[in-house]
């Protein structure tokens, strides 16, 4: 399926995937049954996947800092910015344990009443606000309350901690104004199921957003990006975390996940529209965005 380039600025690359008709077909390639390079049974990679993640809890935001050499950090501004947060809204935060996300919604919005931009019900807009985060590892959700509570944020009834699978919400039907997903749905089982629940679990108007690892497009910077990736990431992985298996698994793990076109036409696949993605960095990182309308 076509592209349509719609402009290019600072870098990033915009690109928009027209809406399907009822009669297009989308080919979707389920990467069930891998685990990195490896072929494993579907009943056993979460499994898998969650030792990973209890396995550099611990140093996960270090090492996304050094890994990325702290681009991280902007990669989550741009997606917050896209989410546009506002008082008094529903968001689920999916595969947010250590609440990078999170922290950044609610900072947005507490910017918001700070600014004065509010009406004479702010106190009861306040109680409305509800910032769900969930994750799957009970102990990526341990080290995001630690941080929340080391930010001030410990007594804010805004943020929720929910443990809790991508694929099986527990959420109700059209309850969420926002869905945010952060290097997280490469993970999964079935990218499919989670494109599905996010869909369903969205308001009409809801906008999901998805920043994941991705595919480089330019020659030069991809075989510099393959390097690092599987000669560089492995050994800080050893060095700072312990842990090379895991570290190997996760740059593994982008390679194994579908394009950035293949992607998109996932997310229209499930329902949404107006599905378009920027790639930052060549492509090193993509924001996926969908409507549900």
């Amino acid at each position: 399926m076509a592209l349509r380039i719609l402009t290019r600025r600072l870098g990033y690359k915009y690109k928009l995937l027209p809406m399907l008709s009822s009669t297009s077909t989308v080919h979707l390639h389920s990467h069930a049954t891998s685990f990195g390079f490896k072929e494993v049974k579907e009943e056993e990679k979460a499994q898998m996947v969650g030792n990973v993640f209890t396995n550099v809890a611990t140093t996960y935001d270090l090492m996304n800092d050094l890994m990325s050499a702290g681009l991280h950090r902007l990669w989550k501004d741009r997606l917050v910015s896209k989410l546009n947060p506002f008082p008094g809204m529903n968001h689920l935060d999916v595969a947010g344990g250590t609440g990078d996300v999170a922290f950044r919604i609610l900072e947005n919005i507490n910017r918001v009443r700070q600014r004065g931009l509010r009406n004479v019900f702010e106190d009861s807009l306040k109680e409305e606000t509800q910032i769900y985060v969930c994750d799957i590892n009970p102990k990526m959700l341990n080290v995001g309350k630690q941080r929340a509570l080391e930010k001030g944020f410990g007594e804010d009834g805004s943020l929720i901690w929910v443990e809790g699978n991508a694929e099986s919400l527990s959420f109700q039907n059209d309850s969420m104004d926002g869905y945010t997903i952060a290097f997280g749905i490469r993970n999964v089982t079935h990218i499919e199921k989670v494109l599905s629940e996010a869909h369903r679990v969205l308001k009409r108007g809801g906008r999901f957003l998805c920043l994941e690892l991705s595919h480089v497009d330019i020659p030069v910077f991809k075989d510099l990006y393959d390097y690092y990736s599987f000669s560089v990431i492995p050994s800080i992985g050893e060095l700072v975390a312990g842990d090379r298996e895991s570290y190997q698994y996760l740059v593994e793990s982008i390679r194994r996940f579908p394009s950035q076109d293949k992607f998109a036409s996932m997310i229209a696949d499930a329902g949404f529209q107006k599905v378009e993605y920027e790639n930052l960095v060549g492509g090193v990182v993509a924001i996926h965005s969908g409507l549900k309308i």
